[in-house]
C-alpha cells in the first residue's frame, strides 16, 4: 500500500473532513518521492524563526500563517496566500506544531476545493511531555526528520 492510499485510509476510518493524515515520517517520504507534494507550514512566522523549520526543499516547503503573529488572531488572507503557492490538485501536506491548527487549515483548503489535504501527525514540535516539554513526545523533530534550529 502506498503513503498516500494508507493517508486516505486513514481518512475514512477516522471520517476526517480532509483526504487523510501522514505521519511525519510519512510526509517527509512523500516530499522525496515527488516534486509535486508541498509541505505548506502553517505555523507563525515567529514559531519558524524562534522554534525551527522543517529542512526540505525551499520549493516543496512553504509557509502560509494560519493565524498571525502577534495576536493570535485567523489570517484572513489564508486561502489567497494558499492559492499563490499551490494549486488545486497538488497534494498539500499541512504542518503546525502539534497538529491541532493543520487539521483546522486541511479542513477550510478542501471546502475551497483543495482535493489533496493531508494533515501531519504531531506537528513539528509533538505533545507536551510530563515535565512540559515539546520534541519529546511525537513530531517532525522527535522522528528525527531534518530541520534547522533558531
Amino acid at each position: 500500500m502506498t503513503i498516500l492510499s494508507t493517508a486516505r485510509q486513514r481518512g475514512a476510518e477516522k471520517q476526517l473532513p480532509y483526504a487523510g493524515a501522514v505521519t511525519p515520517t510519512e510526509a517527509f517520504n512523500l516530499v522525496r518521492q515527488d516534486p509535486n507534494v508541498l509541505l505548506v507550514d502553517v505555523r507563525t512566522n515567529a514559531e519558524r524563526d524562534w522554534v525551527g523549520r522543517v529542512a526540505i526543499p525551499e520549493g516543496q516547503h512553504v509557509a502560509v500563517q494560519w493565524n498571525t503573529y502577534p495576536g493570535g488572531t485567523p489570517n484572513q488572507s489564508f486561502l489567497d496566500e494558499l492559492s499563490r503557492v499551490a494549486t488545486k490538485e497538488n497534494v498539500l501536506l499541512f504542518l503546525c506544531r502539534s497538529g491541532v491548527r493543520s487539521r483546522h487549515a486541511a479542513k477550510l483548503a478542501t471546502e475551497n476545493g483543495y482535493a489533496n489535504c493531508f494533515d501531519v501527525l504531531e506537528g513539528f514540535e509533538g505533545d507536551k511531555d510530563a515535565d512540559g516539554h515539546r520534541k519529546t513526545v511525537g513530531g517532525w523533530c522527535k522522528a528525527g526528520l531534518p530541520w534547522i534550529g533558531a
